[in-house]
Formats: C-alpha cells, structure tokens, sequence
C-alpha cells in the first residue's frame, strides 16, 4: 500500500479542509459519513510503548542513510488516511502505565496506574468493547507477543484492581468465551489450584503450542488459545530480530486469527506488539524498531483482509503511551545521524545477556572475552582497532564507559544512584552497548520508563474519519462503540 487510493486522499483532504477552516457545513457532511458508517470487522493494533519516535524510528532506520540522499521507507499504517492524536495520562499521573491506559483504550474511562478494568475505586468494573461486542454476537480476538495475562491484552477481558495479579487474570481469560487468544504464554498459569492452561481446557477451548496445528487453524477449530512454540523473556514470544527464521511471527496468529474469527455477523481483533515496550524499557533501540516493524507487518495482513472487505472493516494502529523517551537526535552527533550502523546489532539485548550468562557460567570470563562478544554481536570494536564501518570503532571515553560495565556487572555493583541512572535495572553490559551504539547513530534516551507524549492514532476504512483530530485517550474507546453500535 505504497500510496493512497484517489478516493482516500480526496477524502482526507475534505476532512483536513473541514478541520483547519472551521467550515460547519463541511463537518456536518464529515459527521454525516460518520454517523452512516457501520464497520463490521474491526482491528485495534496497539503499539504498547508506540509513539511517534518509535514510527518514525523504524521508517529511518528502513530508510536510505546515505547522506545527500537521506528518505524514509514509510510504514503501512502511517501511510493511513486519517491521523489523530490521543493524550495518555491517566487518573495518577501524566507518565501513566499499561493497565490505565489500555483500559481507557478498551473501556472509555480512567483509572489508576496498575488497575485493569476497574473505576478510580478500584472496585467498581466497567465495560469493554470486546465484552460489548461479543455480546451482540460478534467474535473476538486478543493477540499479543507478550504474554495474554499481561495489562494490555488483559484490559479487554479482564477487571481486577491490581495487574500484578495474573492468575485470577488468566482465570477470567478462560472465562470470558472470547474465540482466539494468540502469541504470548501465560504468566504464572501454576500459581493456583489448576494450571490456567487445564482452566482453559475446562472452558471449551483447544490449547495448543503445535506449529502445525496453528496453521492448520481456520472457522471450525473453536475456542482456541495458540501460543509460540519459542518463548523468550518469561513466556512472551521472542523480540523480532532474536526470532528464528520459520519461527511464527505476530503476522501469522493475525493470519491465523481471521482464519478462525471470519463470520457474517462480525469480529473484533485487538493485536499488541507488546514488546515495542519492553526494548523501550531496556533502551534498545534495534530491539524497538524491529519489532515496531514487526507489528507493521501484521498490519499488512489486516488491510489485505480489508481489501476483499472495503466497506466492512476498520483499523485503527495506536500505541498506549510513550516508552524510555527516545529521541532521533543526540547531543554528540549534532544534526547527523547514522542510522546504517545499527544493522551491526545482530541480537536483542536480552539475547546477549544470555551469551553473557552463558560465557561467566565457568568464573573465566575476561574483558578480552567480552570485547570479543561486543564485536560479535554489535560490530563494536577497541580504540585503534579496524570495523566494517569506522563509525564503529569505540573512543576512549566509550570504552571507558564498557571497562566499568564490565567491573560493575562482574562485582554487582549496580545498586548505587549513579549505577541507577547509567544501568536502570539491566545488565550494566547490555545496556551500556545499546546505549554506545544508539548513540553513535544519533539515538537519544530520557527514561527508562513510560513518559508523558501524546501518542498518534492511525485510521484506515469504514469510519476512519472518526479519529481525526486531538483528544483524550478515552475517545478512542467511545467512537469504537459509537461507530459498532455497541452499546
């Protein structure tokens, strides 16, 4: 979907007119269409950690680096028709979590930070669009690459007033009667009387981790809940860069979804890149990006399914917040950027730590050792020392920066301010490299946590025009519900 349909861009164009002009009667003629829309198969892709950093990231990064013929490879899903921009904080803070905010997305109301589903006294349940439309007879879906207990997969099913509490989350999955949960494992599914995945069993639905038996899902398979056969990182599926060639991707569980939720009536598809978030957390950039990229693909898969289904289906691309504060632009790169060496990075930072632990399992594991691994894995090499691109080469400072990782991961020292601020809970190693190479490529990080930024909302099909403009992340919810008749 390399460019826009004319009829699309005419569209956009009137809607935009209608918007910068305050022409009434143009927006009566937009509310109109609004109001006459009537999708019947919906997609919500949420980006979790997802803002406009982590887009435009991955479209430079896809891009063409060279200097003088500096150009983005754009995303499907920014190259919607109708943009929109969602506030994100929630009842506790302006720098909210995955719980409030999903359930804002899903729900239409606010709620603390850690409450899934539940009012600002967290105990008071609400709604979802899920629940709502799965009550009118259509089928649902909840895909994730993290696991299907976790906030955001679990603000569409689920009401509990702390989201640390994935048992009693995963029981309620197995009782919400959705038709296809997908991607991730379930966190702590031993944790009560009977394994969540037996609960599951109980309630109708066929548990399966078969790489055949998943893709050979469709319309009379049932309830099913389809995990990744490769796990990583406590049960969620494996970051997008650290997958295995014919491992499944989040686009096949998306494939596989329609396969299994297509009927007249309707269906409604939540799909989370979850991980986007968590590279966030941990400052990796390449980790980020591509599994930004990852999501983008299981997009494609949805507007194929609109194609056959033009006047049918909606899909809306959003992220909950903002994760780790990055920015394109860093302080010792001035306005360059070079973005070409990060394809040195050949693994997650999670990935390396397992090296890492691998390699310190004997008690011999050197600076030389590490160094060796840096060079392996990040195409990061010694002062003085020749790398495929002389970017690439550390300075003294940086490898500076690398010696006192290495002595701090290898004596524990990671607990004082200074260790705080420099690791932020990680492998002092890890982080230190992804920050080294972010940074030589002119990638910034604030946090290592979610931050304040208003987040984008792509819209593409029957309603779209619905999510045009600025507005509370709440809103998402209501022109959901508005538009599907769910109330």
């Amino acid at each position: 979907m390399k460019r826009l349909t004319v009829m699309l861009m005419s569209l956009i164009l009137i809607v935009s007119a209608a918007f910068a002009s305050g022409d009434m009667e143009t927006e009566k003629t937009i509310n109109k269409y609004v109001e006459d829309a009537s999708p019947k198969y919906v997609f919500m892709f949420i980006g979790d950690g997802m803002s406009s950093p982590q887009t435009n990231a991955a479209q430079v990064y896809n891009g063409c680096n060279e200097p003088g013929l500096i150009d983005l490879e754009e995303l499907t899903f920014t190259q919607f028709p109708v943009v929109g921009l969602q506030y994100t904080q929630d009842a506790t803070s302006f720098c909210p979590d995955s719980a409030s905010t999903a359930t804002s997305l899903s729900s239409g109301y606010k709620t603390h930070s850690g409450v899934i589903g539940m009012g600002i006294d967290k105990v008071t349940p609400g709604v979802t669009i899920a629940e709502m439309l799965h009550d009118k007879g259509w089928k649902i879906g909840i895909v994730s690459s993290v696991t299907i207990n976790h906030a955001t997969p679990a603000a569409f099913y689920a009401h509990i007033a702390s989201r640390n509490d994935y048992y009693d989350i995963g029981l309620q999955m197995a009782a919400s009667g959705f038709e296809y949960f997908a991607g991730g494992s379930v966190n702590k599914a031993d944790d009560g009387d009977k394994s969540i995945y037996e609960v599951l069993e109980d309630n109708g639905y066929l548990v399966t981790n078969d790489r055949d038996t998943i893709l050979s899902l469709n319309g009379n398979s049932g309830k099913v809940y389809a995990y990744s056969p490769v796990l990583q990182d406590d049960g969620a599926m494996p970051y997008d860069i650290d997958a295995p060639a014919d491992s499944l991707r989040l686009k096949d569980f998306v494939k596989k979804g329609i396969d299994v939720l297509d009927n007249e009536t309707g269906f409604f598809m939540m799909v989370e890149g979850g991980k986007i978030d968590w590279a966030g957390h941990a400052n990796d950039a390449v980790a980020n990006m591509s599994d930004t990229l990852a999501l983008d693909e299981a997009v494609e898969v949805a507007v194929e399914f609109a194609k056959n289904h033009p006047d049918e289906t909606l899909i809306i691309v959003t992220g909950d917040h903002e994760t780790g504060g990055m920015t394109i632009g860093y302080a010792a790169t001035g306005y360059n950027t070079a973005f070409d060496i990060l394809r040195a990075q050949k693994c997650s930072y999670v990935q390396f730590d397992s090296y890492v632990e691998d390699e310190m399992a004997d008690g011999s594991f050197t600076f030389d050792d590490m160094m060796a691994m840096v060079e392996e894995y990040f195409g990061l090499v010694a002062p003085g020392k020749t790398a495929q691109n002389e970017a690439l080469v550390l300075d003294e400072y940086e490898y500076a920066k690398l010696q006192k990782a290495y002595d701090d991961q290898m004596s524990g020292n990671v607990d004082g301010y200074e260790e705080s601020l420099l690791y932020g809970g990680y492998s002092p190693i890890s982080v230190t490299l992804t920050h080294i190479i972010n940074n030589k490529a002119g990638i910034g990080w604030t946090s290592y946590a979610h931050t304040g930024l208003p987040v984008p909302v792509y819209a593409y099909g029957e309603g779209a025009e619905a999510f045009v403009g600025a507005y509370d992340n709440t809103e998402v919810a209501h022109k959901l519900m508005d538009l599907t008749d769910a109330r």
